[in-house]
């Protein structure tokens, strides 16, 4: 999960695999698979960043385990 910022400057924790898409007009708009949308402070760069850190440390620790 990633930690964004809503417009009211509530954090949350978002499962990044329900992704489906992401704008920004201005606003960065997410929308995930089930259908929900949300709004947040961070940049459509910034939810990439993040995503790919999550997934990159999920499979450094996965193949941290295969390996012992």
């Amino acid at each position: 999960m990633i930690i964004l910022t809503k417009l009211n400057g509530i954090q949350f924790a978002l499962n990044c695999d329900m992704i489906e898409t992401i704008s920004e007009n201005p606003d960065t708009t997410i929308f995930l698979t089930n259908g929900n949308i949300h709004i947040v402070k961070e940049s459509m760069q910034e939810v990439i960043d993040k995503t790919i850190e999550y997934r990159r440390r999920i499979f450094t620790n996965l193949l941290k385990g295969v390996s012992e």
